[in-house]
């Protein structure tokens, strides 16, 4: 700092050179120029001192200020980190809750995925019995026509049968009958015929004994 700082009024800082003693001025100079530099001295440690107190409370208001608001900070962070570990926390939360239900989806989805699959299974077995079904069925719709129609032949060849044996049963009693007549006829036949033999036998010997004599 500059000695006249204290003095601006006084352009020569004091130093008035009298028209006095030479030596006694230089003197009185020196003097007061030592008076000055020693109270310079004292006013600049002084106000090294005032400022450097100042520097250090205003050091230590800034610190002071800086220490309330790493508080603040620290005490957002505070809250932050709270907030978000409850964030965190609900978040583990419904995972485990959309786990369990995944996990409960997931059986689901297999129960349903093997139910689908033994439907399937008993739809194709139900399909083969009905195709099985409708194969039997032809057969036996073929077999009841087959046996119809056999049927019908067999009737036709009853009734013929029947026809024939009616047929036969009529010339079976024409046969008796005419056997009968036959037979009554060749009995008759038999019995003129033995009539006539005897009758013959009897005009052959009426008629060999008048013979003799004529022989």
């Amino acid at each position: 700092m500059s000695m006249c700082m204290d003095q601006k009024e006084d352009d020569s800082c004091g130093l008035e050179v009298k028209g006095g003693n030479s030596k006694q001025t230089a003197s009185n100079i020196a003097q007061k120029a030592a008076l000055e530099a020693k109270h310079a001295s004292d006013t600049q440690q002084a106000a090294a001192e005032a400022a450097g107190r100042q520097v250090k409370v205003q050091l230590a208001d800034k610190a002071i200020a800086a220490a309330k608001a790493a508080e603040a900070a620290l005490a957002g962070k505070q809250q932050l980190l709270e907030q978000l570990t409850e964030e965190v926390r609900e978040a583990e939360n419904v995972f485990q809750e959309e786990s369990s239900s995944m996990n409960g989806s997931q059986c689901n989805l297999d129960s349903a995925a093997n139910a689908a699959k033994q439907a399937q299974m008993l739809l194709q077995a139900l399909q083969n019995a009905i195709k099985i079904a409708q194969q039997n069925l032809s057969n036996a719709e073929a077999a009841a026509n087959g046996a119809q129609q056999e049927m019908q032949e067999k009737a036709q060849l009853v009734e013929a049968a029947r026809n024939r044996i009616e047929l036969l049963l009529r010339q079976l009693n024409a046969a008796k009958v005419d056997y009968d007549n036959t037979k009554r006829a060749a009995y008759k036949a038999a019995c003129a015929a033995s009539e006539a033999r005897q009758k013959a036998t009897r005009d052959r010997r009426a008629d060999v004994r008048p013979g003799r004599g004529r022989q």
